[in-house]
């Protein structure tokens, strides 16, 4: 398609302008002319972008659009919209004090898109890798609804959310990651360097060694002559593992068997139970229908199986089931959450009931979160005591043997 900047004139006399994209002069003019406006002066400026290519002055080593961009744009548009400015006149204010050129770049899109006659939801679905399904359906409600500049709000502080629960876990695992990296580490050191220095000085000696110390020995062996090989079976092994995991049915598989981790499990169902609850609380109070909702849902959840619950769901209130039978069917909430619902269901206030079961497990994700250190502390012990212990044995072991042969 091409570009086209026009110049016009509305019903009411005022002057009119922008750049509208058509296949050519007379489909600009039509679509002028459906607007209400009465075209003076079009002037083609080139071809249209196709969709999600990157502009040609896109730098390698540019930042690219982060999630707190996003989550401080909506906070502005809100803020902006509840003060009666105009959206082109917020997108243009936003645009000059922008510090990402990436984001900027998105924000001139938008705007190019709404002096083009397209509404924001549109403008917003050539930017999937900024805008979430989510976020532009919740923008189509609220143009539906006449109510924006809310759903923004609402946006903010869904992003916000989120942010906060990414940060707690890995603030949480930032230490047992960092100790288990320097326990391979150090493993990795004495298998290459210290083992070998210690098997000369006990093969000089011709005594025969005990099975603890055998091991370390060959392990060692095995690990300087095979370890390129090791390393290059690993990355192998890591690949075929992520290539699986992208297909439907291992992203399935995955995801269900990461609920059931210990430790971590619980904390990652949780956290994608409180966001579904908070997610479909946020579409129902917006006007979403029950079952366009938890399409929505289904497809902003992180978690292949609970989407497929949820899609499960959705399906039982298509053929008519109450929301209720198909939360008890999906097999994924407890007791208390499953009354909670049958009580907003029966009240007519579900979204309001949904939110509070957004906040009861937003109340466990934390607390799990702030203990989870503490759980994970004595498994780190242990394991580095039992290394300490198999590398004591298989070291100092013999020298003990050899002394209490040399005191005899």
């Amino acid at each position: 398609m091409l570009r086209f900047a026009y110049t016009g004139r509305t019903r009411s006399g005022e002057k009119a302008q922008g750049i509208l994209e058509a296949d050519n002069a007379a489909a600009c003019a039509s679509n002028l002319l459906k607007n209400g406006i009465s075209p003076v002066t079009i002037q083609e400026t080139g071809q249209s972008e196709r969709r999600g290519a990157k502009p040609k002055s896109l730098s390698l080593f540019e930042p690219a659009v982060q999630p707190i961009d996003v989550q401080l744009f909506s906070r502005q548009l809100y803020t902006l919209m509840r003060a009666g400015v105009p959206i082109l006149r917020s997108l243009s204010g936003l645009l000059e004090s922008t510090t990402n050129a990436a984001f900027a770049r998105v924000i001139t899109s938008l705007k190019e898109s709404l002096e083009a006659g397209r509404d924001l939801s549109t403008a917003m679905r050539q930017h999937p890798a900024v805008f979430s399904p989510f976020y532009i359906a919740m923008v189509r409600v609220g143009e539906a609804t006449g109510r924006l500049d809310e759903i923004f709000l609402r946006m903010f502080e869904h992003l916000e959310f989120e942010r906060e629960t990414r940060a707690r876990i890995r603030e949480a695992l930032r230490y047992p990651i960092f100790v288990l990296i320097a326990m391979v580490v150090a493993i990795a050191v004495i298998n290459v360097f210290v083992i070998p220095a210690f098997a000369k000085v006990y093969a000089g000696l011709g005594a025969e060694l005990p099975l603890m110390t055998r091991i370390l020995i060959e392990t060692s062996r095995l690990t300087i002559a095979y370890g390129w090989l090791m390393l290059a079976g690993l990355v192998l092994a890591i690949m075929g593992f992520r290539m699986w995991r992208v297909t439907p049915g291992g992203r399935l598989l995955w995801d269900r068997f990461k609920l059931r981790l210990p430790l971590t499990g619980s904390i990652m169902l949780r956290s994608t139970l409180a966001r579904f609850a908070r997610t479909l609380a946020l579409s129902l109070k917006s006007g979403i229908p029950a079952a366009q909702a938890l399409s929505v849902v289904a497809e902003v959840t992180d978690n292949a199986w609970i989407a497929s619950r949820v899609e499960q769901m959705r399906n039982g209130i298509e053929r008519g089931e109450s929301v209720l039978r198909t939360a008890q069917n999906a097999a994924v909430f407890n007791p208390v959450v499953l009354q909670m619902i049958a009580v907003g269901e029966e009240t007519g206030s579900i979204d309001e009931l949904m939110q509070e079961v957004s906040g009861m497990y937003e109340r466990e994700v934390d607390y799990e979160i702030k203990t989870l250190a503490a759980r994970i502390e004595p498994l780190i012990i242990v394991a580095l005591g039992g290394v300490v212990l198999v590398l004591a044995l298989g070291v100092f072991l013999p020298m003990w043997d050899l002394a209490s042969v040399a005191i005899k």
